[in-house]
């Protein structure tokens, strides 16, 4: 099969998938082919969409999602031998060892705000526990690709939605065509701005009906004109709402983020 897939390819967009990393040079089906590819080569199951993708330095790439890290340990039987929590200033510090079914060992460690989770410490604690077994794992695994945990500590990453056909999907529009070869090279392509997770997880909460996702949370706040990581949660919850109810009326997301940039970011 993959060398089936590789006799798809040009050699630019071999060079730049096996060299560069860089996913967004693939036409659709050759994304859908490589995301298949990868499972297969792990053991993972695809239908489970074990791996999402992000664009991390001007690159296309995959990240592993929960489902790839519980299914990687079950597969490489990868044991928990020791978990260490220190609660060190603002933050909780978790150092976990273990090892694999053929006896590797390792040690990885995760740093989590105690602010995380919205300030339930309980919550942050699972957080970093979590955080660092799942590390552990892709560390034992052999594999360098980030974890889901990991990617909202990171400014400058980018969780870009790819539907199930390959298409890159633009986060505003989930109709729109891959944008990414159309844009001038001039031109600066639209980034999201930061929001800190309690942020992120407050819109999450407040839509509790529909599947929304920390990028798409991330990408309907970037909208806004006002809104910024220091933003009270209660007033980023509320512009969110007020978003909601606008776009549902006009169908103008623009418009629709102006007014509430307008009504309750007024000051």
């Amino acid at each position: 099969m993959e060398n089936k897939l590789m006799k798809q390819m040009d050699e630019s967009a071999i060079e730049q998938v096996l060299i560069g990393g860089d996913l967004s040079k693939l036409t659709p089906a050759q994304r859908v082919q490589y995301y298949k590819m990868t499972c297969e080569s792990l053991g993972l199951n695809p239908l489970t969409k074990p791996f999402d993708y992000i664009m991390l330095n001007n690159k296309l790439t995959l990240y592993a999602k929960k489902d790839a890290t519980d299914q990687l340990r079950s597969i490489k039987d990868v044991s928990i031998d020791d978990i260490d929590l220190q609660d060190i200033g603002d933050t909780f510090v978790v150092k976990v060892k273990g090892h694999d079914k053929s006896g590797r060992t390792d040690v990885e460690i995760s740093v989590v705000r105690k602010s995380d989770m919205q300030g339930n410490v309980a919550n942050a604690q699972m957080k970093a526990v979590t955080k660092a077994k799942r590390r552990l794992t892709l560390s034992l695994c052999g594999l360098g690709w980030l974890d889901e945990t990991e990617i909202e500590t990171i400014p400058d990453a980018q969780t870009v939605n790819v539907s199930d056909d390959g298409e890159i999907v633009d986060l505003e529009n989930n109709n729109a065509e891959n944008k990414l070869e159309e844009m001038p090279e001039n031109k600066p392509t639209r980034k999201l701005k930061y929001f800190t997770p309690e942020q992120i997880q407050a819109v999450i909460d407040a839509f509790p009906n529909e599947k929304i996702e920390a990028h798409h949370a991330s990408a309907l706040l970037s909208l806004s004109n006002k809104l910024t990581s220091e933003t009270p949660i209660d007033l980023t919850v509320r512009w969110a709402l007020k978003y909601r109810v606008e776009s549902k009326k006009s169908g103008d997301k623009r418009l629709a983020a102006d007014i509430a940039d307008s009504e309750i970011l007024a000051n």
